[in-house]
């Protein structure tokens, strides 16, 4: 009897120990990923400071919604088991993690869900950076170069700049921010107690990736006509690099313009988003959030900037929102 009672007791510290591991969701794309809704109300802008995010709290349309962000004082709640690191800013959860640390981005609605919904501590790590392509930035590996004729146009664009640039340096630049983004993932994880206080030392686990980006791509046809093929062999790529042949991946699609957005390639970055997640070889572990429904137009928002949802701080906690109500689905598969 005695010895039943140590081999449950055992289980249960086992379970525990297993319970406490650090949950990792890396967050990755351009402009959008970092984010550009406004938290502040901008009493100058053109809507009062309609579709900020200090708005949408008062607002009796949506108050109820945003609640939970502000305590009782009235200040934005900072969450003590959801951290996230991006760039050289890193802290609790809280409204401040976008572009600037007057924005946000999907981190705050994705880090709301998945908080959550998981026991265990978790950390998201953000990389992104603005006007960045699939199709030359975040190229994978398995994506090879672009095509010749692309490659020569970089080098001659670049040439007029540096009269001594040669094929090498325009190779140089292809993939340049996939590997920053793999730098960036491999250093976080490398000092885990720099970047989460509380880390323990009992593990982690990268149980999660979450990719909106679009923008760059969607501005010609070959970069559309590619776009598909590029992101399916990142996903391969980065499932091999962090050793996660299953990792859970999230892609909220570029829904800009929502449902009126009648231009082709914009179109055609959407159908291809869409289509990796449909793929037979990554069944079950990718979905794709449409994200159409979520934007709102200049009147009802900070700005007029439609590439960067017109800085309404609505649209991107919905899109985090989506995109973590998707991840939790599938991590529960």
């Amino acid at each position: 009897m005695k010895s039943n009672y140590i081999i449950v007791f055992f289980s249960l510290l086992l379970a525990l120990t297993t319970q406490a591991k650090l949950k990792v969701f890396i967050l990755a794309g351009q402009s959008n990923m970092q984010g550009a809704g406004q938290v502040n109300i901008n009493p100058k802008s053109h809507t009062k400071g309609k579709g900020s995010l200090e708005y949408l709290v008062k607002d009796p349309k949506t108050a109820a919604k945003f609640a939970h962000l502000k305590d009782k004082k009235g200040q934005w709640v900072t969450r003590k088991d959801v951290w996230i690191r991006y760039d050289e800013r890193q802290g609790g959860l809280r409204p401040g993690f976008g572009a600037r640390n007057t924005t946000i981005g999907p981190e705050l609605g994705f880090g709301t869900i998945v908080g959550n919904a998981v026991e265990e501590p978790v950390l998201l790590i953000k990389t992104c950076w603005g006007g960045k392509s699939i199709m030359v930035d975040f190229r994978p590996p398995s994506s090879g170069m672009p095509p010749k004729a692309m490659m020569e146009k970089m080098l001659g664009g670049m040439q007029r700049r540096e009269p001594k640039a040669t094929i090498k340096d325009v190779e140089a630049k292809v993939g340049f921010y996939y590997r920053e983004m793999l730098s960036g993932v491999a250093q976080t994880l490398k000092d885990l107690k720099k970047y989460y206080p509380a880390y323990d030392g009992k593990g982690y686990e990268v149980v999660g990736f979450g990719w909106h980006q679009g923008w760059n791509d969607g501005g010609n046809m070959d970069n559309v006509n590619a776009y598909e093929e590029n992101l399916a062999n990142l996903i391969k790529d980065i499932r091999k690099e962090w050793k996660t042949p299953n990792l859970p991946i999230v892609i909220g699609v570029s829904g800009f313009g929502g449902r009126n957005q009648k231009v082709d390639r914009r179109l055609g970055i959407i159908a291809a988003q869409h289509a990796v997640a449909k793929r037979r070889e990554f069944k079950g572990t990718i979905a794709s959030v449409e994200t159409r429904d979520f934007f709102r137009p200049a009147e009802e928002s900070p700005s007029r900037q439609g590439y960067h949802w017109n800085s309404n701080a609505e649209t991107y906690y919905l899109i985090g929102e989506s995109m973590g109500k998707a991840m939790v689905k599938l991590l529960k598969k």
